[in-house]
This record gives structure tokens, C-alpha cells and sequence, in this order.
């Protein structure tokens, strides 16, 4: 379920797969990789220091003109496997700040992700998009 305010971005999303893994397939940067980034434009590199303060890079890129597009950001709370909060900016874009919230449901996962704040209603629907893509790919690894 995705669910959007002025400003935020909300997505809620059960993965057939035990939080650890979940976590895992977050705080791991090889697995990260995997699957960070929309379908179009795949995440290339990703490197992370999941830890408060630690920091966290990533690029991708599109295949079709590949133009590299670089983010990154600092982890504000770190609280495995339950809890991951982190500033997210795209390089010369404006900082938000990421929340994700991980809850066991009988062996399943529920991912509760809020990104906030958004300037606008169209920056925020293209936050949509890529990360309901990639979400697509994370239940496709987790399923493998």
C-alpha cells in the first residue's frame, strides 16, 4: 500500500521472507546492490556504514544513456532488525529523511517506509516510482 501527504512518502509492504533477511537484504551492501534502485535504472555501486553516523553512498545508472546518478546520506538510528532512519539526497538535490520500520508477522515482514520532507508532489511521486520498483526487486531476491 502506498500512501502519500503533502510532503511524505508512505509505503507500506509485506515480503514473503523472515525479518533477519529482510534486514539483512538492507544493511548488507552486496545484497543491497542486488536490488536498490529502480528496474530502468539499477543500482551500479553501493556502500554502506550501517551504523549511527556512519555513512552510505550509492549510484545508478541507466543502462540505455548511462548517466550515473549518485546518492547518499548518514544513518541517524540504527536498531537491528527493527529499525533503520537515514538521510537520503541525491547529489545537489535536497536532503529527506528516510524511516523504515521492520515487524515480524508469522515468518513474513512488514515494511513500513516514510521519506519526508518532499518539495513538491511531483518530486515525491517520482520517489514513489523508483522505490515501488525496487521494492518489486527486493521481493523478487528475497523469493529467490
Amino acid at each position: 500500500m502506498v500512501r502519500n501527504s503533502d510532503d511524505a512518502l508512505i509505503i507500506d509492504r509485506v515480503f514473503d521472507a523472515p525479518r533477519a533477511l529482510v534486514w539483512r537484504a538492507w544493511t548488507d551492501p552486496a545484497h543491497a546492490l542486488r536490488w536498490m534502485g529502480p528496474r530502468d535504472v539499477p543500482a551500479i555501486s553501493w556502500s554502506a556504514d550501517v551504523r549511527p553516523g556512519g555513512a552510505w553512498r550509492g549510484c545508478l545508472q541507466n543502462p540505455r544513456t548511462q548517466e550515473e546518478l549518485w546518492q547518499g546520506g548518514v544513518f541517524r538510528e540504527v536498531l537491528p532488525p527493527e529499525l533503520l532512519v537515514y538521510t537520503f539526497q541525491w547529489d545537489g538535490g535536497t536532503e529527506t529523511l528516510v524511516t523504515v520500520r521492520f515487524s515480524e508477522e508469522g515468518g513474513r515482514t512488514r515494511m513500513h517506509f516514510h521519506q519526508a520532507p518532499f518539495a513538491d508532489a511531483g518530486n515525491r511521486d517520482g520517489h514513489r516510482g523508483g522505490w515501488s520498483s525496487a521494492f518489486d526487486r527486493l521481493d523478487e531476491l528475497l523469493a529467490g
